[in-house]
């Protein structure tokens, strides 16, 4: 597929790009050389692939939620500019 200047221009507008004459031209060349490559990957046949398939086994990085004790909140607290014992007490921002 190609791609035309006023399609390039219309893109640049909608992302409120000021482009010069050579980068335009870049662009239409740029443009042209992905919109290819994605046609190539269409051509490939996925029937027998999932959705979410990887090309490498995935397993989720992040640790169990698990409950664990928290710090003693009187620890906490006696960070704390100011408290009332239950949380920390801030001044009212807004009247």
């Amino acid at each position: 597929m190609k791609i035309t200047k006023e399609e390039v221009l219309h893109v640049a507008k909608l992302a409120r790009l000021n482009l010069t004459e050579t980068e335009t031209e870049s662009l239409i060349n740029d443009m042209g050389n992905i919109i290819g490559f994605a046609d190539k990957l269409n051509e490939l046949n996925t029937d027998e692939v999932l959705p979410t398939a990887h090309a490498i086994p995935m397993q989720n990085a992040f640790r169990a939620d698990e409950v664990k004790e928290s710090f003693p909140r009187e620890e906490i607290l006696k960070n704390a500019p100011d408290s009332d014992g239950d949380g920390f007490l801030i001044p009212k921002v807004v009247e």
